[in-house]
C-alpha cells in the first residue's frame, strides 16, 4: 500500500539528518542548501520499512521564511513524521507545523525526538514527555542521527501509522499537483509530484491546469525507477514530450480531462487558529499552490475564498489560509460556487450524505458531467441524487431553484413591461445565462419572441405615448421623402414594427407612404434605365443628397438594390410588390 510520509518541525532539529539516517540520501540538492546548512526547498526520498513496503518520504525546511514551501509538500502527505530536538524541545515552527497537519487533515504519524546523543537520559526522558504531551495520539521515539540508534524503532512506528491508513482511492480521477519541473537530456520535460487520487501510465492524455493545456504522457517514474503505471500516493515522475520547461511551474495540476473544475471561488468551511474577519486578504495555500485571495464570510462558520488565480480543486479538499503566519484553513464544500452566497445550501454540503451534496451543487442549472466533477461521488451515488431533480435536456436543477427563479424572470419582465410599454419584452442573454436559457425557457412560464423575453400574453402599446407618437407621425408627413430626425428611438422602433414609419440611419426616418412612394420612384428608373446614381435618385425626389443616401442605404438593406461602384442595380427579388 504506497503512502507518503511528509517530515515536519522546527528549523535545525534535525529532520534532513534523519532523512539521510533513515533512507540514505541526502535530500538537500541546491548549492544554496549545502552553504547554508539548512533546507530550503522539498526534498525526496524512498523509505523502506521492515516488512519490505516502501514509503515515500518528503522532507521539508523548518525555516519560518519556507514555510509557503512547507504546506507545498505537505499537502500531498499521508502520514506525518514530526520532529522536536530533544536539546530544545518544541519551537515556534514545531508549533505551526503541528497546527498545518491538523488544518489539512493529517492526523496520523510518528514524532521522532533526536539528537538525543546530545544529552543525559533525563532530558532525553523530558523530551519524550513533552512530545507525548504536545501530540498525545502520536507514537513517540527516541533517536539519534548521528549515533544511528532508534532508527529500526522509528521504522517499526512508521509500519504502525501506515497500517492504520486507509488507502487512498484509485477509482477517482487522475491528479497530481506538480511541485518540481526539470529537463533531462534526451527525455524533455520531466514534472514531479505527489498523484493525489487515480492512476498515471505512459500513453495518457492529460490535461495541465488551471492552463488548459493538452499533454500526453511518455512515461512514468517511481524513486527513479520506471513503471507501467503509479497509483495513489505515490512520488511520481512524468516525462512530458513537447512541452517546454516555461509551460508548467509549481502549483499546476496534472488531472483527467473533465474531471476537475477550475474556478476563481472556493465555497468552504473554516477553521480559524484566529479571528478572520469579512473582506480579510490573505494567501490560499491548496495543493502545491499559493494564491492571493479574498475571504467574504457566510454565517459564522462558511466563507467563499475569491481567488486571483483558478484553482484546480474538489470537494473536500484543504486549504490553508496564511498571512504572516498561519491563521486558520478551510474544507471544500464547493469547489466551483457561482457569486451568490447561501449558508443554507452550504450546511446541505457538509452533511456529506449523496442526496444533499447534489442538491446543494444544482441549486441552479448544472450539466451533469459538471455535477460529477464538483461532486466527486460514486456513479451509483450521483445517479441516486439526480433522480430527486429536475431535468431539462443537458441540465439538472433542484425544484426550489425551479421555483424561484420562475418567481424572478416573472417580477422582471412583469416590472419592465410597467416601465416600458413600447417593448416589454426584456433580452434573454440580459435576464438568463445563454449557455442554458434554450433548454430552461419552456420551463419558467415565459414567451421567447426573437431572441426577447415576455411574460406570457404580453405584447407592446403607447400606453401614455400616443400624443407623442401623433405628433412624430405628423411631422414624418410634412417632411415627406426629406425624411425627419427621431429623438426616441423607442418609439420609432415600436411605430417601426407596427407599420407606420421606417427607420433610417443617423436617427432619421420617413413615413410609410414617403418610403413607398420613393420605392417606386427607385424601381421605375432602374427599369428603364438598368442603373441609378445618387444624384438622380436625389434629383426625381427633390431632396437634399444625404437623405437620399439614407433612403439608398436602406433600400440595399431590404434587398430591392445592390450597389456597383457609384451606382445601384435592382437585385433580381427586387419588383414592384412589396
Amino acid at each position: 500500500m504506497p503512502l507518503t510520509v511528509g517530515t515536519a518541525g522546527h528549523v535545525d532539529h534535525g529532520k534532513t539528518w534523519l532523512v539521510q539516517a533513515l533512507t540514505g540520501k541526502d535530500t538537500d540538492r541546491l548549492p544554496e542548501e549545502k552553504r547554508r546548512g539548512i533546507s530550503i526547498d522539498l526534498g525526496y526520498a524512498p523509505l523502506d520499512l521492515p516488512d519490505g513496503r516502501r514509503l515515500s518520504l518528503i522532507d521539508v525546511p523548518g525555516h519560518e521564511r519556507f514555510v509557503r514551501n512547507m504546506v507545498a509538500g505537505a499537502t500531498g502527505i499521508d502520514l506525518f513524521l514530526l520532529v522536536v530536538d530533544a536539546t530544545e524541545g518544541p519551537r515556534p515552527q514545531t508549533h505551526e507545523h503541528l497546527a498545518i497537519l491538523r488544518l489539512l487533515g493529517i492526523e496520523d504519524g510518528v514524532v521522532a525526538v533526536t539528537k538525543t546523543d546530545a544529552v543525559g537520559p533525563e532530558r532525553v526522558e523530558a523530551a519524550v514527555a513533552e512530545a507525548n504531551e504536545l501530540v498525545p495520539d502520536a507514537e513517540v521515539v527516541a533517536v539519534s542521527a548521528a549515533k544511528e540508534t532508534g532508527l529500526d524503532e522509528l521504522r517499526a512506528a512508521l509500519a504502525r501509522a501506515a497500517d492504520r491508513r486507509e488507502q487512498r482511492s484509485g477509482e477517482l480521477p487522475t491528479r497530481l499537483f506538480v511541485d518540481r519541473v526539470f529537463t533531462l537530456r534526451g527525455i524533455g520535460t520531466v514534472a514531479t509530484g505527489t498523484l493525489w487520487s487515480g492512476s498515471i501510465g505512459g500513453g495518457d492524455e492529460l490535461l495541465i491546469e488551471p492552463r488548459g493545456r493538452a499533454v500526453r504522457v511518455r512515461s512514468v517514474e517511481v524513486h527513479d525507477l520506471p513503471v507501467e503505471r503509479a497509483g495513489p500516493a505515490q512520488r511520481v515522475a512524468v516525462a512530458l514530450p513537447g512541452l517546454e520547461r516555461t509551460e508548467l511551474r509549481r502549483g499546476d495540476a496534472l488531472v483527467e480531462p473533465g474531471a476537475y473544475p477550475v474556478s476563481f471561488r472556493l465555497d468552504v468551511v473554516l477553521e480559524e487558529l484566529e479571528p478572520i474577519p469579512d473582506g480579510a486578504r490573505l494567501q490560499v495555500h491548496h495543493g502545491t499552490a499559493e494564491i492571493p485571495a479574498r475571504v467574504v464570510r457566510i454565517g459564522s462558520r462558511y466563507a467563499q475564498l475569491r481567488l486571483a488565480s483558478p484553482a484546480v480543486s474538489a470537494r473536500g479538499d484543504r486549504v490553508v489560509l496564511r498571512r504572516e503566519t498561519t491563521i486558520g484553513g478551510g474544507l471544500v464544500l464547493d469547489p466551483s460556487p457561482q457569486r451568490s452566497l447561501d449558508e443554507a445550501r452550504l450546511e446541505l454540503l457538509e452533511q456529506g450524505d449523496a442526496a444533499s451534496i447534489v442538491c446543494a451543487l444544482a441549486f441552479e442549472p448544472v450539466r451533469t458531467r459538471d455535477l460529477a466533477a464538483r461532486a466527486l461521488l460514486a456513479p451509483s451515488e450521483l445517479a441516486a441524487g439526480i433522480a430527486d431533480l429536475e431535468r431539462s435536456g443537458d441540465w439538472v436543477y433542484s425544484a426550489d431553484w425551479l421555483h424561484a427563479e420562475r418567481e424572478r424572470v416573472h417580477a422582471r419582465l412583469t416590472e419592465h413591461a410597467e416601465r416600458s410599454p413600447l417593448e416589454p419584452g426584456v433580452a434573454l442573454g440580459e435576464l438568463l445565462p445563454a449557455e442554458w436559457a434554450d433548454d430552461l425557457v419552456p420551463r419558467l412560464g415565459i414567451e421567447q419572441r426573437g431572441g426577447r423575453a415576455y411574460a406570457p400574453g404580453t405584447t407592446a402599446s403607447l400606453g401614455e405615448r400616443g400624443e407623442a407618437a401623433a405628433a412624430l407621425e405628423a411631422l414624418l408627413a410634412e417632411a415627406g421623402t426629406g425624411t425627419a430626425r427621431v429623438d426616441d428611438p423607442e418609439l420609432a422602433r415600436y411605430l417601426e414594427a407596427e407599420g407606420r414609419l421606417v427607420r433610417l440611419g443617423d436617427g432619421r426616418a420617413v413615413s410609410r407612404e414617403a418610403y413607398a412612394q420613393a420605392r417606386e420612384t427607385l424601381i421605375a428608373e432602374c427599369e428603364r434605365e438598368g442603373r441609378i446614381t445618387l444624384a438622380r435618385f436625389r434629383d426625381l425626389l427633390r431632396i437634399s443628397r444625404r437623405p437620399a443616401q439614407l433612403l439608398l442605404e436602406r433600400f440595399d438593406v431590404d434587398g430591392v438594390t445592390r450597389r456597383v461602384g457609384d451606382e445601384r442595380i435592382l437585385r433580381r427579388a427586387g419588383t414592384r410588390s412589396g
